[in-house]
């Protein structure tokens, strides 16, 4: 049934500009509204979601073993045992032999803290700010009141620190038993779960979640790749100039990499302020431009060699994705910022191919070319990169 005449003359009378803006406006508000309810939803689940995010990610970092293994004749259980027994045996006797190099170090180090306040409150009060000893007095008297005050808040912290602990074994436990499974079945997990997906789109929607965890693996593993090499460089330039505790700082820095591009940076800096108070100003310099040097070399090497090649996103993509995620979920949004980036980038392309064959040539353009090359070259083909007015009609 057509529209009246009055009703289609008053739609044809607004101009097409504004129709289209309205159509866009609405649609992206329905998106809007969708993404929202989503996070409100995963913000109640995040006891569940958390765990097994982390479970995918390494997941994605142990499964070409595990598949390597089984390939050659291990059964499957086995080489799943074998990875996750093998993998929490590295990590707990490296954390352990850190964590007694922290301990065996700390003694000293506190001692050269202290001397080095000393040294800072002799140059406020001998030095050419000229301080008196009442002033720094009186400044420490306010920190302690500061404290004294907040004690009960400190306090109520303190009571609440068993019940973090058991959320982190209860999420550890939780993260390992997914682990097992995810390694073990996970693509009879993804084929289980595409079901609710329509029988016309299941196959499209398979093939987007297996190149998005394809992508998710060169991920992780191009970010460990990273990782130790900016915590070697760190470690040995820490080592050289004989800063204390330069194993259990290079091990900081190893996991502060697997946020991108500001992790290390981060992480780096406290190396920065240990050489500053148990070395002096010049060589907590020199460790500063070694850590300079190394993003340096992370940036324009690493992440392009490694990273480009493995996810193909922009630096501001990755700078953007890992502001939202610590801003709406802390350190552990940060960490999982860039591989549901990654994930999502990969998948969404698939998705948007044409027929499955277009969609493994998207995927295959997306590993192999290179990373230099823009995601987005001008086509003469379409017209919005040549005329400025020719926006899409999302009624199309």
């Amino acid at each position: 049934m057509e529209p009246s005449r009055p009703i289609r003359a008053a739609s044809e009378s607004v101009h097409p500009l504004v129709r289209v803006g309205a159509a866009w406006t609405w649609r992206l508000l329905v998106l809007l509204a969708g993404v929202l309810a989503l996070g409100f939803v995963v913000s109640k689940l995040e006891t569940v979601v958390i765990p097994v995010a982390l479970a995918l990610l390494v997941s994605a970092l142990l499964l070409p073993s595990v598949d390597w293994m089984d390939r050659r004749g291990v059964p499957r259980a086995g080489a799943v045992l074998l990875a996750v027994v093998g993998t929490i045996g590295i990590v707990g006797a490296i954390l352990s032999f850190v964590v007694e190099q922290f301990i065996a170090g700390l003694p000293g180090l506190s001692d050269q803290f202290t001397a080095s306040i000393t040294k800072a409150q002799d140059w406020l009060t001998d030095g050419p700010l000229h301080f008196s000893e009442d002033q720094i007095r009186h400044a420490g008297d306010n920190v302690v009141k500061a404290i004294q005050s907040n004690q009960e808040a400190l306090t109520s912290g303190a009571l609440t620190t068993a019940a973090v602990v058991g959320e982190i074994f209860a999420g550890a436990f939780l993260t390992l038993f997914t682990l097992v499974f995810f390694l073990y079945g996970g693509a009879q997990v993804w084929e289980f779960v595409t079901r609710l997906v329509p029988k016309g789109s299941r196959s499209r929607v398979r093939l987007a979640g297996k190149q998005g965890f394809s992508s998710l693996v060169g991920y992780v593993r191009a970010t460990v790749a990273v990782a130790a090499a900016d915590a070697i460089g760190i470690g040995a330039g820490l080592a050289i100039l004989g800063v204390p505790l330069a194993l259990p700082l290079a091990s900081l820095v190893f996991i502060g990499a697997f946020i991108p591009i500001v992790g290390a940076f981060v992480t780096g800096f406290l190396a920065v302020l240990v050489a500053l108070v148990t070395k002096g100003l010049l060589t907590a310099l020199i460790v500063l431009g070694i850590i300079i040097g190394i993003m340096q070399l992370e940036g324009h090497v690493l992440q392009p060699l490694l990273l480009g090649r493995a996810v193909r996103l922009h630096p501001l993509a990755v700078v953007l994705a890992i502001t939202t995620g610590i801003v709406l979920a802390g350190i552990v949004g940060g960490l999982l910022a860039v591989p549901i980036v990654a994930f999502m980038n990969t998948a969404v392309r698939s998705l948007c191919a044409e027929d499955p064959e277009e969609a493994e040539e998207t995927y295959e353009s997306l590993v192999s070319a290179d990373p230099s090359v823009p995601l987005f070259p001008a086509s003469p083909d379409e017209p919005g990169d040549h005329d400025p007015g020719g926006l899409p009609d999302p009624r199309d």
